[in-house]
């Protein structure tokens, strides 16, 4: 694979979870979720609740996918057949072997059962396995107390919190953003058997 790069047909599954790429006909895929749980965006920048929104939201990451700077995917989960949620890999740099993994949302029937860490498991491994990738980093909104305890238990570690970093999609509102990352030899000398222990 050439340094600049990114594969464009990506598939990973295991015994529990299959992630694809996103496609525009996915809109059906995830409706119920969008329609049915609001809550889910509250942290988002860009949000996925109702028809249109989730319209929005899948053309705008299927545009950045062809400008190779992000990568994603829709997430099924293969005991119920149903699809669970998305996330994506984004602000790919090829050339300095790094990525953030991100933008990660899932039903309510999909979350505390261990599908994010099946998800998260798949998608470090080939970051750091396929395309050699030095660093992964991670950002949540530094209220997101959930998302950082999923991000912690994978085995992440915080590097700071960036104050006042972006705004929310509340625009006279500005977030405060924790940054957690994984290099290499921490996938390899630890987070990758740890996380594995837990599946």
């Amino acid at each position: 694979m050439s340094t600049s790069q990114f594969p464009q047909d990506i598939i990973l599954e295991d015994e529990m979870v299959l992630l694809r790429p996103l496609q525009a006909t996915d809109v059906e895929n995830l409706l119920d979720i969008s329609i049915n749980e609001p809550e889910t965006w509250e942290y988002s920048l860009v949000r996925a609740n109702g028809k249109e929104n989730l319209q929005n939201y899948i053309q705008i990451a299927l545009k950045a996918r062809e400008n190779q700077t992000e990568y994603p995917f829709i997430v099924q989960d293969k005991k119920t057949g149903k699809y669970a949620g998305s996330t994506r890999f984004y602000d790919i740099n090829m050339g300095f072997k790094t990525l953030q993994l991100g933008y990660t949302w899932y039903g309510k029937d999909f979350r505390g059962t261990g599908l994010n860490k099946h998800c998260k498991y798949l998608l470090l491994q080939f970051a750091f396995e396929t395309l050699g990738m030095e660093r992964v980093e991670f950002r949540a909104d530094n209220n997101n107390q959930r998302s950082i305890a999923a991000m912690k238990s994978i085995g992440c570690k915080v590097e700071g919190v960036m104050r006042s970093q972006m705004p929310t999609a509340d625009s006279d509102v500005r977030r405060d953003s924790i940054v957690l990352s994984i290099l290499k030899d921490e996938w390899f000398n630890e987070v990758k058997g740890n996380l594995k222990a837990k599946l």
